[in-house]
């Protein structure tokens, strides 16, 4: 049974819960300022965690250094396994968010929606689909990983730090898809019509 609420929540469209925002720290309080003079929104996973702030400052964090950092990845490799992950998963606000990433990045429309919804549709070369495949085993059944998996990846020119990275990606967002899910996160809106 829904809880009776006395108002409308600052979460209401953002997601089920009703955890009321947490006073900003300094910096989050900035890095939500760069996300409305660079974007013009901030993105409802952030809005979400910000019922507490070491959180979302632990979450920004790792986000910020598995998806923008230096890396043997690039951003659009990087953001094709967030959505080869999150479609696995089905998680409504990666694959909204991500796709748009992918669309962005790739400046190819088709290719985003591919990999939303059967990334082995999508025309990739061997180092893609041996990337994604491996995320997407991480994400079915991690405990199978084994040596040759990991071969597969050095096979097609991956150096270890590179399959770190693949790893730590395709965690990364196994965690974060299962509490988007778990919490109803709901995308903002602006994803559905970017880079179309």
């Amino acid at each position: 049974m829904a809880k009776p609420k006395n108002g409308p929540s600052p979460m209401d469209g953002i997601m089920a819960l009703d955890l009321a925002p947490a006073e900003p720290t300094p910096a989050m309080a900035a890095y939500f300022d760069m996300c409305r003079d660079k974007l013009g929104y901030v993105p409802n996973v952030l809005l979400s965690y910000s019922h507490d702030m070491a959180k979302l400052e632990a979450f920004a964090a790792f986000y910020n250094d598995l998806m923008l950092g230096k890396s043997g990845l690039s951003k659009l490799e990087r953001e094709m396994i967030a959505v080869a992950v999150s479609s696995e998963n089905h998680c409504f606000y990666c694959l909204a968010a991500h796709g748009a990433a992918v669309r962005q990045l790739s400046g190819d429309p088709a290719l985003g929606e591919m990999m939303v919804m059967n990334w082995r549709a999508a025309t990739l070369d061997a180092r893609q689909h041996a990337m994604l495949a491996f995320a997407v085993l991480l994400t079915r059944a991690s405990g199978d990983v084994v040596e040759a998996d990991r071969e597969a990846l050095r096979a097609v020119g991956f150096s270890e730090r590179d399959i770190w990275d693949i790893a730590a990606t395709a965690s990364f967002f196994n965690m974060s898809n299962r509490m988007a899910s778990a919490v109803d996160m709901r995308p903002n809106l602006e994803y559905f019509s970017q880079a179309r």
